[in-house]
């Protein structure tokens, strides 16, 4: 374990316990969670600091841990290495993804804004977790994972897919097609759920199914491991 004192820029760290990781240096907002295991890098260590900036090693992904949970940190004894994962393996893991997409959901559940861990996520937080349960990583965020993805189109959807919402800038959400038209995601109270459901894409269906559905951004499809920028 370490402490503020001990800790070091550009030092690679594991998290010995699952971590909350924020948006900004007043931990007042949830960007995303950290599974014990996980490396991190620090980036800054502020003077007088309550919370640290850090970026996720296997995502990239930064943020700011509260100065509180560094004695979860110790230092990384192997240096994180992403693995190179074929389309084909990724492939042949699909069904395990979808599996845990609805494992998930059969739990007690909400949608947590920077949820990964569960039981509680958000959108892309739901699909990051499914990809990470086989092996894959992802980036974070539904517009990052959209830029990561294959485009393909609507013929060549299926199964283990990922479907795109939002507005003509930016995909602001993300599902995970199952077939026959249906998707599964996290999606907030606002738009009707409070955590994971599966909808239709479709403008003829339900009131929520058609509202995601005037939001049909793109299809992708995940052929490789995110290995770092």
């Amino acid at each position: 374990m370490n402490t503020l004192k001990q800790l070091q820029i550009g030092i690679e760290y594991q998290c010995l316990n699952p971590l909350n990781i924020y948006d900004s240096p007043q931990c007042d907002r949830l960007a995303t969670q950290a599974a014990a295991g996980r490396h991190l890098q620090v980036i800054a260590i502020p003077d007088h600091a309550s919370a640290i900036k850090v970026c996720l090693c296997e995502d990239d992904y930064p943020g700011w841990l509260p100065a509180s949970d560094i004695p979860q940190l110790a230092a990384a004894t192997v240096p994180y290495e992403a693995i190179a994962v074929s389309i084909t393996e990724i492939s042949s893991r699909l069904p395990k993804v979808i599996d845990f997409a609805c494992q998930a959901m059969q739990q007690p559940n909400y949608y947590l804004w920077g949820g990964t861990l569960g039981p509680n996520y958000d959108c892309s937080g739901l699909i990051q977790a499914a990809f990470v349960s086989i092996g894959v990583w992802l980036p974070r965020d539904a517009y990052q994972q959209e830029a990561f993805v294959e485009t393909i189109s609507a013929a060549e959807l299926s199964p283990g897919d990922l479907v795109f919402f939002g507005t003509d800038k930016k995909a602001t959400h993300v599902g995970l097609y199952l077939g026959t038209g249906s998707y599964i995601h996290s999606s907030g109270q606002k738009m009707g759920r409070n955590g994971i459901a599966i909808d239709s894409l479709t403008a003829e269906g339900d009131e929520i199914s058609r509202s995601y559905f005037q939001q049909l951004r793109s299809y992708g499809r995940v052929v490789k491991c995110y290995q770092g920028n």
